[in-house]
């Protein structure tokens, strides 16, 4: 059987950002006790039903986890280590903030088992900084990115582009700096406004504007050509790795894998005797608690997707990467051939285009261009 990834979910942070709109909370005290429990018996539950499978990774995100305590991420990693078939070097990532604060615990959180370091960076520019709403200052974020590539044997951070008035000259200074820092990975978000965040009340009412499409599409680009100065190409739409170096988390997402997903909010995707399996847990916290409390879970939803649906999922995720979807993988994750999940004509005409290609492997895959295009492609190009 494949390998399946396992996502562990903390969702309390310090504050919440202005930008955000993952399930993170921010609370007073913490049963730190009752937290370490429940998530393993969530984890638990649902090794009984998937059995003693090979695991490929652990991700702890959040949330910010890197305010769990040391002991609490040493649990849960010896927990799935027991529970699974684990590799020696079983890829282990957990989510920081550069913050002094969390800066302190990173050797802590190397010592508990974690050997990949994600850092929210998100900026190194101090207005950016203020404007996003981070608790970090530029100064910070630098030492942070050096204290995590002197601990942790691989390191990734986030940046995020397309800020309002965001010159392309600032922003590649912006990207040589930190990638002269740490040039392993690179995940790069451009900033976008998610409904019920604070962003969208303020840009609603006009406070500030973001770089239109061409703008953003220039920084795009510059990001590109930065990366690959550093050896970094982007193996994934937002993600950009020297070769070895990619998430092997989240290349199981982006391939259709199987995944477990632990704690508030979480979602996970299982084949089991030929079903997939969808399931959803409960995104608030103390009622995600309670549900673990009585039924052993906090699952709220559980659905069988039809063929078509994990056709059109897998393919979703796969034309993100640059590598493409297999046909073959296809049809198996989903009972559908390719052929089947997509419209003939649309297909013909984004091949034209030059959005989309069939490489000599013969993978599907988007072009530069195409990967640029794929929100507004994928709707049309899917039956």
């Amino acid at each position: 059987m494949e390998p399946l990834a396992l996502y562990i979910h903390w969702p309390f942070c310090l504050r919440k950002c202005p930008y955000c709109d993952f399930n993170s909370h921010v609370r007073a005290g913490i049963d730190q006790a009752a937290w370490r429990s429940a998530l393993r018996q969530e984890l638990a539950h649902e090794a009984a039903r998937v059995g003693r499978r090979p695991l490929a990774s652990i991700f702890f995100g959040g949330g910010t986890p890197s305010l769990m305590p040391p002991e609490t991420v040493a649990a849960l990693i010896a927990e799935a280590r027991a529970l699974f078939e684990a590799p020696p070097d079983l890829e282990v990532t957990l989510e920081a903030n550069p913050t002094s604060v969390e800066a302190t615990r990173l050797a802590e959180i190397h010592a508990a088992g974690v050997n990949r370091l994600s850092l929210g960076v998100q900026a190194l520019d101090g207005a950016a900084l203020r404007f996003l709403g981070r608790e970090h200052n530029a100064a910070e974020a630098v030492a942070a990115l050096e204290t995590g590539r002197a601990i942790f044997p691989r390191l990734s951070f986030d940046l995020i582009y397309a800020r309002p008035g965001q010159p392309e000259a600032a922003w590649r200074a912006e990207l040589r700096q930190a990638l002269a820092l740490a040039a392993d990975h690179l995940s790069l978000y451009q900033l976008t406004i998610e409904p019920g965040t604070r962003f969208a009340t303020e840009h609603a009412r006009g406070a500030f504007t973001l770089p239109d499409a061409e703008e953003a599409a220039r920084l795009y680009w510059a990001t590109v050509e930065e990366a690959a100065r550093f050896g970094l190409a982007p193996y994934e739409i937002s993600n950009y790795a020297k070769a070895g170096a990619e998430s092997r988390h989240n290349l199981t997402y982006w391939r259709y894998g199987d995944y477990l997903g632990i704690g508030p909010g979480a979602h996970q995707r299982l084949l089991l005797g030929g079903v997939m399996l969808a399931t959803r847990r409960h995104r608030a916290p103390e009622e995600w608690l309670a549900r673990v409390g009585r039924h052993g879970h906090g699952t709220v939803e559980e659905e069988r997707l039809a063929p078509e649906d994990r056709a059109r999922e897998a393919l979703l995720m796969g034309l993100r990467l640059a590598e493409g979807v297999d046909p073959a993988r296809i049809e198996a994750r989903s009972g559908l051939a390719l052929a089947s999940a997509l419209d003939p004509a649309m297909l013909l005409a984004c091949i034209e285009e030059g959005y989309l290609e069939w490489t000599e492997a013969g993978r599907l895959r988007a072009t530069d261009e195409g990967r640029m295009r794929l929100d507004a492609m994928l709707p049309v190009l899917l039956r």
